[in-house]
């Protein structure tokens, strides 16, 4: 018998899925204004997520995965995100991207 998830992997699953269905398919012109986005289209391809409870009540998620860019060659990413519960809703409080270009020659 399969053990039932976590709630705050459930609502990590739903934040990961949303957040990057967001980007990925819909106007980001809001999302721009926010992180300079120069590109026309993207896509993410998450290959892995994990999720733990912090003791203050938050949901720590890291997510590995690989963006396209446009025409360019995916590139591996990961990023790790906190989500805090504020007035019964959740908000992410921390973001932190990384692209795995550091062993690409220049």
């Amino acid at each position: 018998m399969a053990c039932e998830k976590e709630i705050w992997q459930k609502i990590g699953e739903g934040f990961v899925q949303e957040y990057y269905n967001q980007f990925d398919n819909t106007n980001r012109v809001a999302l721009g204004n926010l992180y300079n986005l120069p590109f026309k289209r993207i896509k993410h391809i998450i290959t892995e997520q994990d999720f733990q409870p912090t003791i203050d009540s938050c949901i720590l998620i890291m997510v590995f995965g690989q963006l396209q860019v446009d025409d360019d060659p995916p590139m591996a990413f990961h990023q790790v995100f906190m989500l805090k519960n504020q007035n019964c809703a959740w908000a992410c409080t921390n973001d932190v991207f990384r692209l795995g270009i550091h062993n690409i020659p220049v």
